[in-house]
C-alpha cells in the first residue's frame, strides 16, 4: 500500500496545509484545479510526517482532529474526506520539553506518543557505519558511472572511528564527495577528509581499534554471506561480486571462519 512522506519543516503553514489535506478548485489564488493532499493520497497505506515539532500551532490544532478523528476537509472545501491511514512522525526535539515551554500542544502529544522509538546517534551504534558507507557508495558510484571496487581497510576504520556529529547524513555526503573526486577505484582515508577522530583519545585508543576491528569484520561477513547466497555459493561469482580474486575470497573466508 501507498507510503507517503512530508517534511513539515519544509514548508510555511499555507502551503503545508494544502499539501497534507488538498485543494478545491479556486481555494486561493494558483489554484486553478484540484489537488489530492497527501491524507488521500496515504488513505489504507501510511503517511510520514517528518519534523512535527515544526508545524504551527494553527496546524497542530488541523493535525490533532485528522489523527484524532480520520478526517478532514480540503483547503476551501466543505466535503469531509474520511481516511484508514498509519502515521508516524518523527522528530529531533525533545517534545516533553516543547510542551513544558508551550510551544507543542499537550494533546496532541499524547496523541502521537502511543509508540516511541528512539534512534540513537551514529556514533553510538558503529556497526551500521560500514553498511550504510557501502550502500552510500555503490548507489553515488551507479549514479554517476564509475567503477568503484569500495573500500580500501584502513579506510573503512577511519569512518567507523570518526564521531559523526552529523550522524547519517554527514556520513553520506563524505562518501558522495569522496567518490565523485576520488581518482582511484578504492577510497583510502585521505579521500573523505575528517581529520583526526574526536574519538581517538589515547585512553580509549586500544579499545577503539578492537571494536574498529570487530565491526570491520562483521561487515565483511555479512557481504561476503549476502554475495555466496546471490551466487547459489559458487566461489568464483561471488568473488567477482565482491571485485575480488577467487584465491583472495577463499583467504578471506579462512581468515574469518566461513567454510
Amino acid at each position: 500500500m501507498p507510503f507517503v512522506a512530508i517534511n513539515c519543516g519544509a514548508l510555511p503553514e499555507n502551503l503545508l496545509e494544502s499539501e497534507l489535506f488538498g485543494h478545491v478548485a479556486g481555494a486561493f489564488t494558483g489554484a486553478i484545479a484540484e489537488k489530492l493532499g497527501k491524507f488521500l493520497q496515504a488513505d489504507s497505506g501510511t503517511i510520514f510526517l517528518d519534523e512535527i515539532s515544526t508545524a504551527s500551532p494553527g496546524m497542530q490544532v488541523k493535525l490533532l482532529r485528522v489523527l484524532q478523528e480520520f478526517e478532514f476537509e480540503p483547503v476551501g472545501g466543505s466535503k469531509t474526506h474520511r481516511i484508514d491511514t498509519r502515521v508516524i512522525l518523527a522528530t529531533n526535539e525533545n517534545l516533553e520539553e516543547s510542551v513544558a515551554e508551550g510551544t507543542f500542544r499537550q494533546d496532541l502529544y499524547y496523541r502521537i506518543n502511543v509508540i516511541n522509538l528512539e534512534l540513537p546517534a551514529l556514533r553510538q551504534r558503529p556497526d551500521d557505519v560500514p553498511l550504510l558507507a557501502q550502500h552510500f557508495l555503490d548507489r553515488v558510484a551507479e549514479d554517476a558511472g564509475k567503477p568503484m571496487r569500495g573500500f580500501q581497510g584502513d579506510a573503512m576504520s577511519a569512518l567507523v572511528a570518526y564521531d559523526w556529529p552529523g550522524n547519517v547524513r554527514e556520513l553520506q555526503n563524505v562518501v558522495e564527495r569522496a567518490v565523485l573526486l576520488a581518482d582511484s577505484e578504492s577510497l583510502s582515508p585521505s579521500d573523505f577528509g575528517l581529520g583526526d577522530s574526536p574519538r581517538a583519545d589515547d585512553g580509549a585508543e586500544s579499545s577503539l581499534k578492537d571494536a574498529v576491528r570487530a565491526a570491520a569484520a562483521q561487515t565483511e561477513r555479512r557481504m561476503i554471506l549476502a554475495a555466496l547466497d546471490l551466487t547459489g555459493g559458487n566461489i568464483t561469482h561471488a568473488a567477482a561480486r565482491l571485485g575480488l580474486s577467487r584465491r583472495g575470497l577463499q583467504l578471506k573466508m579462512k581468515e574469518l571462519d566461513l567454510r
